[in-house]
């Protein structure tokens, strides 16, 4: 697949000239290149007109590379080894794209000269465009980096996703404490989405199933919206392939009711207009009332509904057979979220292709995988029977047939095992927390239609079925396999760290920029102190950067020199912030007692969201604020010690963040963590980690060396043993010194201006119901960072393990992630 050498100079000046005609510029100051900008418009507006004007210019060339990878694709003959990917998840977390498309079309130096003739700094353009709020943390930035993936590896694929206009919000933090408002980041447009008129879909709710005369069922929806597509195009960066996101945005079928208009009840004529625009308005909307869990499951099935329906559009206008569909289609479930796709794909194949049940289910066998992400049953998503009977009520009977079908199977095998059927049903008969209610669990639908099912690392596919999902591992033993997560190197080293990625170039040559195994050619040189030197070089300027970013944002002056300890990822109890912030005010008490003792200065950042009903999360935030209020303005202290809470992280954010860290906090219960891969980008851009056993940082210690990483805590099975036989947090507490006067502390108001009652509830959950022992692993991660404070005081230490940190990243790659998923699951052999 070839396309003609890319000149944009004549489609870069004519966007420029209507954008700036759009900031209130004279017609004439887009002439030629568009030159003087700034003398017509303010240079906020001058760089977003020249922002909006290289994402127009990219999309013709963006376009063509679709239409090629489209063609290409459908003409695959019928015995082709890969099937198409169709990648159903509730997110994707997709950041920034002009630097992306920019890096991809080889389009930088020439962007660059563009943009310095207006007297604008390419990275003061790219910083104009708002990150696509399509995602929320680890579950869609994994989800961007496959559709990455899928591009370089000439992968025929879809991601499937919603159109959210809101995204899941902006965090605003107002003293101290996190606020949501809406992320209108599509207030200003959109400049990289295509609309797909042609492509639009009828999904329906509620109503009744009718029967036919000839026995046939048929279900007569109460409600229809029409699901429409807009594209979002995925460049490869060593290829011309690109790959397709597809967002489903939600229209009333009619447009207004017009005889309710002519009443005078305007309100009432549109009303169903604004129910359809409520699907796409927030990812994850509260599920704490009635009104949010309907929505949720709504925004599910429409997603589903509008995807397969696409899919199967797809595979029959290229003149292929509906019997084959399995054969040449691949379905995946991005966790549960989308675990109505088994049902919905019956209910097509079954009531609008006439088939017969015994072809459907083939045909979805075939076609369906899952992926889980969880280890906690209370994160395996389950809906009440009583919600389907009144959204989706021939689903509900779909449901009701699978399960009826595979408990028997269950029986046959298993004959006499009552418990065992209970436990694997797909209704939950006794009802979630005890309360009677009836419910439909999604994971095991996911897992009963699908071929094959996996774990994203090692530990957590291991302890999987050992636990959540052990038994349906005895009756589908070989249904389970793991794939550890991996990043896309382009955006998390490439773009994110131009620094990094040209001193690797220079030293083991640019090949790693495709095959990330490259890496390992640094494992030699750990020990070069010139090498060295010229990453703490590199690393210095990325924590400037970094620096003017908190002085801007939070008015923090930081030292540059100081050991960057950076936490960021979604605000959950069991990543343990926490514990993070327990050690932050450990170190200022030891501060406080013994200011002339020689301290390694160092800056603790944390960032990120925690669900606008999440009381503990958000008390962590608000703690967090607090301390760092104390230490932050206290003359003791100075720059020893320094604690950041940057708003509103996001992917943009991060790119900021990680590349000027020196240490990466990767601090979940051993157990608790999936996979995560934070601890990746962190560790590929030269930071060490501190970390417990847990998730892929196992495997990253195994691939660099587990010397090489600060670990520390109990590991999973003496977490288990611990909880069985009792643990007190209480009597821990009181037996730890340094614990106790950190806790004491908290209680006694110290960070919160003496008021005792602010973190009480978080000082007794801490202290009553230590579900995830921050108090039984404080002393082992206080230890843990006094090694790292000895490594620090040894620059050319520090570096040779920061080398040998890099070099053991290769397989980390989401390159490698994608192909082991094609050999496994969506290539024609996975299928037996």
């Amino acid at each position: 697949m070839t396309t003609a050498p890319i000149d944009l100079s004549a489609a870069f000046t004519e966007a420029l000239r209507r954008e700036l005609a759009l900031a209130g510029a004279p017609a004439t100051s887009a002439s030629a290149a568009g030159a003087d900008v700034q003398a017509s418009v303010d240079p906020a507006a001058a760089r977003r007109a020249l922002m909006r004007a290289a994402a127009q210019a990219c999309r013709e060339p963006l376009g063509l590379r679709w239409a090629e990878t489209q063609a290409a694709d459908a003409a695959r003959g019928a015995d082709a080894e890969v099937r198409r990917v169709h990648y159903l998840s509730m997110e994707f977390l997709m950041g920034r794209a002009l630097g992306n498309a920019l890096a991809a079309l080889k389009l930088d130096d020439t962007l660059r000269v563009a943009f310095d003739a207006q007297g604008q700094a390419l990275p003061d353009v790219l910083e104009r465009e708002n990150d696509a709020a399509l995602g929320n943390g680890g579950l869609g930035r994994l989800a961007a980096c496959f559709l990455d993936s899928f591009a370089e590896l000439g992968l025929p694929s879809f991601g499937y996703g919603l159109r959210y206009q809101y995204g899941m919000f902006a965090q605003g933090i107002q003293d101290g404490r996190q606020v949501e408002v809406p992320d209108d980041w599509m207030a200003l447009g959109n400049p990289w989405e295509t609309a797909r008129p042609e492509l639009r879909y009828a999904v329906g709710f509620g109503g009744h199933v009718e029967v036919g005369a000839d026995g046939a069922r048929r279900w007569v929806p109460a409600e229809r919206l029409i699901a429409q597509a807009y594209d979002f195009i995925v460049p490869a960066h060593h290829s011309q392939r690109v790959s397709t996101l597809r967002q489903w945005h939600a229209r009333a079928e009619a447009p207004i009711d017009f005889a309710a208009f002519c009443r005078g009840d305007h309100h009432g004529a549109a009303a169903h207009r604004v129910a359809a625009d409520a699907i796409n308005w927030v990812l994850y909307p509260d599920d704490s009332t009635e009104s949010g869990r309907v929505l949720r499951l709504k925004q599910e099935a429409f997603l589903v509904s509008a995807s397969l329906q696409d899919l199967i559009a797809r595979h029959l206008r290229e003149g292929r057979a509906l019997a084959d569909l399995g054969r040449d289609n691949a379905i995946h479930l991005n966790d549960t979220h989308p675990a109505l796709a088994p049902a919905e794909l019956m209910r097509l194949l079954l009531d609008e292709h006439g088939l017969g049940w015994d072809a459907a289910w083939a045909i979805t066998r075939q076609a369906v995988s899952y992926t889980n992400h969880t280890l906690m049953p209370e994160a395996l998503e389950t809906w009440p029977v009583r919600l389907f009977e009144q959204l989706l009520p021939r689903h509900l009977e779909v449901v009701y047939e699978i399960n009826h079908r595979f408990l028997e199977e269950v029986k046959a095998r298993f004959p006499g095992d009552d418990a065992l059927l209970r436990r694997v049903s797909l209704i939950d008969e006794g009802g979630e927390h005890g309360l009677g209610e009836r419910r439909v669990r999604m994971a095991a639908l996911s897992i009963v239609a699908s071929h094959r099912v996996n774990g994203v690392a090692a530990l957590h596919s291991e302890l999987m079925v050992q636990t959540i999902f052990a038994d349906y591992a005895r009756i589908f033993p070989d249904r389970f396999h793991n794939v550890t997560n991996g990043v896309t190197p382009r955006r998390w080293l490439q773009q994110a760290n131009p620094g990094l990625s040209s001193l690797l170039d220079e030293r083991i040559g640019a090949g790693w920029r495709q095959d990330l195994g490259e890496l390992s050619r640094l494992r030699p040189l750990a020990g070069d102190v010139a090498l060295g030197e010229r990453l703490r070089a590199v690393k210095r300027e990325n924590k400037q950067r970094l620096a003017a970013r908190i002085q801007r944002d939070l008015g923090l002056t930081v030292n540059v020199d100081s050991l960057f300890d950076v936490q960021i990822k979604r605000i959950h109890e069991y990543k343990r912030q926490l514990l993070n912030v327990l050690h932050v005010i450990a170190r200022y008490q030891a501060i406080v007692a013994n200011p002339r003792a020689d301290w390694v200065p160092r800056t603790v950042v944390i960032a990120g969201k925690a669900a606008s009903a999440y009381v503990a999360a958000k008390s962590v935030i608000q703690l967090a604020h607090d301390v760092g209020c104390v230490i932050n303005s206290d003359p003791r202290v100075g720059d020893k010690l320094k604690l950041a809470f940057l708003p509103n992280y996001g992917v943009s954010l991060a790119e900021v963040i990680i590349p000027a860290a020196d240490l990466s906090e990767q601090i979940s219960t051993a157990g608790t963590e999936a996979s995560g891969t934070g601890n990746m980008k962190f560790a590929l851009n030269g930071a060490l980690t501190i970390g417990t056993w847990d998730g892929a940082n196992i495997e990253m210690a195994q691939a660099f060396g587990e010397d090489n990483m600060f670990s520390f805590g109990l590991k999973t099975d003496e977490v288990e043993a611990l909880k069985r036989q009792g643990y007190d947090a209480r009597a821990a507490v009181a037996g730890n010194a340094r614990l106790r006067a950190v806790v004491e502390a908290i209680a006694r108001g110290d960070f919160s201006q003496g008021d005792a009652g602010r973190y009480r509830a978080l000082v007794d959950k801490l202290l009553g119901d230590d579900v995830y022992l921050l108090t039984a692993d404080f002393d082992d991660y206080l230890r843990a960072q006094e090694r790292v404070d000895a490594l620090f005081r040894d620059p050319r230490a520090w570096a040779e393990r920061v080398v040998l940190n890099i070099a053991g990243m290769g397989m980390f790659s989401s390159d490698r992630t994608i192909a082991e998923y094609v050999d496994r699951v969506w290539s024609a052999k996975s299928l037996g």
